[in-house]
Order: structure tokens, then sequence, then C-alpha cells
């Protein structure tokens, strides 16, 4: 696994504890940064996905919301959520990472950590974010 998928996961896991334990993303980040609860300290490139994540996550809600067909937010796997917010976030408003990767990337992440049907899912809706990407940040 390479070290901007393993900075990935590690921003998944921490977007996804924030959001099941109703807290502050970026308050946990600071905590895991201080405090690793793992062997490992947080990657850069985790800290800079979540952080965007958080700066844009109003914009990035709507996309996926507004491109879903007939999923909200709500009712999708808090898993996929995240994964779907940090792709969002690398295709939209990450110009270092080619969409094609991070679309890629979420695909594998989820068939990695979420249910069978989820990498189609995430593929899907990402796969639409990135082709809708010109007109979504005119």
């Amino acid at each position: 696994m390479g070290a901007r998928t393993k900075a990935r996961k590690r921003a998944a896991d921490i977007l996804f504890e924030a959001e099941q334990r109703g807290i502050d993303p970026l308050t946990l980040l600071a905590d895991r940064v201080a405090v690793p609860h793992s062997e490992a300290a947080v990657p850069q490139y985790a800290v800079d996905i979540v952080e965007g994540v958080v700066a844009h996550r109003d914009r990035i809600d709507e996309v996926l919301e507004t491109y879903s067909q007939g999923w909200t937010l709500d009712r999708m796997p808090a898993v996929d959520r995240a994964l779907l917010r940090i792709g969002s976030w690398e295709v939209l408003f990450n110009d270092d990472v080619p969409d094609a990767v991070a679309l890629d990337e979420a695909v594998d992440l989820a068939g990695d950590l979420s249910t069978d049907d989820s990498p189609a899912f995430v593929n899907g809706l990402l796969g639409r974010v990135k082709d809708l990407k010109p007109t979504l940040l005119a």
C-alpha cells in the first residue's frame, strides 16, 4: 500500500470516527496528530485531506446530494460518505492528484472497507463528479 493510499485510509478513519462520535473532525485530527492512537503518526497528506474536506464540506455534500440519484447522504453507509467526501475533495479541489487516481483510490478503499455494492456506487458517483467538474467549479 502506497503512502498516499495509507494517508487516504487514515483520513477516512478520522472522518468516519468524528462523524460516529459527533465531534468536529478537526478536533479529532488535532488529537490524533498530538497523540497517535496507532503505531504510526498521522501522515501530512491525511491532515491535508481532512482539512480540505472540512473546508469544502458544504460544497462537497451539496454536489454529492445533487448527483447521487435517489440516495441522500444520510442513507449512505458512513464509510462511503467519508470516501466520497475524500474523493470529491481530490477531484474538485486538489490539483496535485489526477482525477482518475482519486477515483481508483476511493473505489479500492470502498472495496476494502465497505459493502459489496459500495465500489460500484462510489465509482458511479465520483465518475459523475469528475465528468461535471468543469461546470461544478464554474
